[in-house]
């Protein structure tokens, strides 16, 4: 017998879940994209987008996802030899590292293992380069894979007045955990549609300064990647270098409408810390007793809003268990030191305080029925975190 057949919960760290709100909005035929609705819907998704980073700079929005996201803002950044210094705590800062590589960037690693980044470190590098040789400062402000959460404030303090651009991946963050743009001094910001956005992958995002706009074109902008026309655009198909994703467009501007003007920015990272720190009570209490479950990353303050990297000794049973039994899927321990016995719990985007109990219930009952050791009275800790005053 399986308990799993009603409604599957995908816990993975994106896609997040869709709300049927989104869904219903982007399930829909095209309408005329020469037409004068479309570019004014687009227009006011384009000032969601603003409002949502914090800015009141510039936005490029692209067909594809963080990987493409990655590669416009370094055509639009970098000549080939320029340097780069990225922060890289975990699985997708060096990836960003090796695509930022192989565009012919040269790339400057500094590596915090699975850990955020430290400002101390960066402020010490960039006195070592009087000449300003690096360009630009880079690093994730979630690891989606190591669930490290860096201060972004301290970073922009640390680097005091270097000329560096700093670049800040906010894919697993945006509308998950607090981003202020512009009052944070981050030049150049990346996203993608389908974590803390609450739609369908597909479009991402480049929001950059005027600083970095002063860069100009480079030998890299490709006439598809440049950010000038996307962001200035003067007819709907130049934001998106042709034709618009229309469905995606009316999607976004379903979702951010529920983000921004009905639940409110401050309300849902209030709700992303609340669910987190749920998950972080009920990993602590199965850690009693030197069972081997933790939490990677000891201080809470720099753990992630969005998703919540675990240490279980049989994770890769646990996880197989939880999804043929009960319907529930958990991220596989990417990038972590042992994978086989790590996996991810996300709470990002669409996700509330029952989906959440569900899955650390379901996961509870998979350390019992797989005889892990685990230790006693996880569900009342995440319980009590939940019973909270907002």
């Amino acid at each position: 017998m399986s308990l799993a057949a009603g409604h599957p919960v995908i816990a993975i760290p994106g896609p997040s879940p869709l709300p049927d709100r989104v869904a219903r909005a982007a399930h829909r035929a095209s309408p005329d994209i020469y037409g004068e609705d479309l570019a004014l819907l687009n227009q006011q998704v384009m000032a969601q987008l603003k409002r949502l980073a914090g800015t009141t700079a510039h936005v490029a929005p692209y067909i594809g996802n963080g990987h493409a996201a990655w590669e416009a803002s370094a055509a639009n950044l970098f000549e080939p030899g320029d340097r780069a210094l990225i922060l890289t705590s975990g699985h997708f800062g060096q990836s960003w590292a090796q695509t930022l590589a192989a565009m012919g960037v040269v790339v400057e690693v500094l590596d915090f293992g699975l850990q955020p980044a430290d400002p101390d470190r960066l402020a010490e590098r960039l006195r070592a380069d009087p000449e300003a040789s690096i360009k630009a400062v880079m690093l994730c402000q979630i690891d989606t894979a190591s669930a490290a959460m860096a201060d972004i404030p301290a970073m922009r303090a640390a680097m005091g007045d270097h000329p560096a651009l700093l670049v800040v991946d906010a894919i697993a963050s945006l509308g998950c955990a607090p981003m202020m743009m512009d009052d944070w001094g981050v030049d150049v910001l990346i996203a993608a549609s389908q974590k803390g956005l609450m739609c369908m992958p597909g479009t991402c995002f480049v929001w950059f300064s005027e600083k970095a706009r002063a860069r100009g074109r480079t030998t890299l902008t490709s006439p598809y990647w440049d950010w000038h026309p996307r962001a200035e655009g003067d007819a709907l198909w130049r934001y998106w270098g042709g034709t618009p994703p229309v469905q995606h467009v009316f999607a976004l501007d379903e979702a951010l409408r529920m983000i921004l003007d009905e639940e409110g920015l401050f309300a849902v990272w209030a709700r992303h810390a609340a669910l987190a720190r749920a998950v972080w009570a009920a990993v602590d209490a199965w850690g009693e007793g030197d069972s081997g479950i933790r939490l990677p990353i000891r201080d809470p303050a720099a753990r992630a809003a969005s998703v919540t990297a675990i240490a279980i000794p049989g994770a890769e049973a646990l996880r197989s268990w939880t999804a043929a039994h009960c319907g529930v899927t958990l991220g596989i321990g990417l990038g972590a030191t042992d994978p086989a016995n790590a996996l991810r719990v996300a709470h990002m985007g669409h996700c509330n305080a029952a989906m959440v109990l569900g899955t650390l219930g379901v996961m509870e009952a998979g350390l019992t029925a797989l005889g892990i050791p685990h230790g006693k009275g996880a569900l009342e800790a995440a319980a009590r975190v939940i019973a909270e005053p907002a």
